[in-house]
């Protein structure tokens, strides 16, 4: 399968009919079903844990993807702790970056949301105007996927309105349809 290219997503704004002036977050935010290694954006998130060196899940999906010069890359990062990100190359991905992003196992509703804004820190310095996220401490982790949906949600929000014009595009990215339809029930808080 190919790349899959930004412009083809379309943003929560138009799929809701909101395409005037409309809700500005909606007009930024997508929620794409599918794989996030083949997302062309400049970065793609990485749900990891601490150590950052790969492992199963969306992780693991990343680091193939990627190739064995992101485990070798993210060697030289000596962990990252819980709530904070750090930046590596994509590599073989089409994302030119990937964002190592550790959540909390658990249901930690601060720690989940530093995660979050920290992924956004990290890609403004870097220059990143569009990212994509998977769902961050959901799976193995055992964050409840509702709850987490509405942190990852407003922390982005506020994120964004921090630091207007930094982003051209923020993709929610989600595997399944239990995860969109969570995603699409979040958004439509927003009309």
């Amino acid at each position: 399968m190919s790349a899959v290219s930004i412009s083809s997503i379309p943003t929560v704004a138009s799929q809701l009919g909101k395409t005037t002036l409309g809700n500005k977050f909606l007009s930024l935010i997508s929620i794409y079903r599918g794989d996030i290694t083949k997302l062309s954006v400049d970065a793609i998130v990485n749900a990891c844990d601490t150590k950052v060196l790969g492992g199963g899940g969306v992780d693991g999906a990343i680091h193939r993807a990627a190739g064995p010069q992101l485990l070798a890359e993210c060697r030289t990062l000596n962990g990252c702790e819980t709530g904070k990100a750090k930046i590596t190359k994509g590599y073989r991905l089409p994302a030119e970056y990937v964002i190592q992003a550790v959540g909390p196992v658990g249901e930690n509703a601060e720690l989940l949301r530093s995660a979050y804004w920290e992924s956004l820190e990290v890609a403004k310095k870097a220059g990143v105007r569009t990212i994509a996220f998977p769902c961050i401490s959901t799976g193995v982790f055992g964050y409840p996927p509702e709850k987490a949906c509405g942190v990852c949600v407003r922390a982005v929000e506020e994120w964004v309105k921090e630091n207007p014009g930094m982003m051209e595009r923020v993709v929610f990215c989600v595997f399944n349809d239990v995860s969109e339809q969570i995603y699409a029930r979040e958004m439509k808080a927003f009309d």
